[in-house]
């Protein structure tokens, strides 16, 4: 059913497009654009239903192809591959930042999945039977409960996700391990400058938990 409805929607664009080519010069071109969009808002509240399965099954492979594969194998693909298809050329640091992105999205997607999923479906109930519309139901009450569940979850993929930054210098991209490494080839002082290394990979991951602890502490049910 979505697909026909993109079917039908790219017809009638096309039907649009030819008669104000041969017909209907005359008209202001925002009035065709405004139309276009309604029927395309109308299109889309018709086949809602079939569209949002459509969209469940690309998440879900989405998420299944970006957790099935190393991180590494994802930048090298955008980095080298990418360009080579889609034509573009794409800086180490974008692709770093958008690997990070796309990677830790599958992951945080689940978490927040779980996350909803574990809250008892008697508080949507309780939110249903006070006449509360869903939008305030998940903003007020299941939300909160789901956001203290995932707290945890999500500190350890922001640390994760910091640590695997350092997988980056398969692309040059200068993060904190290149730089490292770069200071051990002029120097050769390879124990001080990795144990100065860990030693700030480990305060900023430990700055990520305890602000994390914070959160969960302020966060927590009395």
């Amino acid at each position: 059913m979505a697909v026909l409805g993109l079917i039908v929607l790219g017809v009638l664009g096309k039907g649009l497009s030819w008669a104000i080519e041969h017909w209907l010069g005359f008209v202001p071109g925002w009035v065709w654009s405004s139309l276009q969009v309604l029927i395309a808002l109308a299109l889309l509240s018709f086949f809602r239903r079939s569209l949002l399965i459509v969209l469940s099954f690309l998440c879900q492979v989405y998420v299944l192809f970006i957790r099935g594969t190393p991180i590494v194998v994802q930048v090298m693909f955008i980095y080298f591959a990418l360009p080579m298809l889609a034509n573009i050329r794409i800086d180490g640091l974008t692709a770093a930042i958008f690997t990070l992105m796309i990677n830790s999205g599958a992951y945080i997607s689940e978490i927040v999945r779980g996350a909803l999923q574990s809250v008892p479906k008697g508080l949507k109930e309780a939110g249903e039977a006070m006449g509360l519309p869903f939008h305030k139901i998940l903003l007020h009450i299941i939300g909160p409960v789901a956001f203290r569940r995932m707290i945890p979850a999500m500190g350890n993929q922001c640390i994760i996700s910091l640590k695997d930054s350092s997988l980056f210098i398969v692309i040059g991209v200068a993060e904190l391990t290149r730089q490292g490494q770069e200071i051990i080839a002029n120097n050769f002082r390879s124990v001080e400058i990795w144990g100065a290394v860990a030693v700030i990979y480990l305060i900023l991951t430990g700055l990520i938990a305890l602000a994390l602890k914070f959160v969960e502490h302020r966060m927590r049910i009395v």
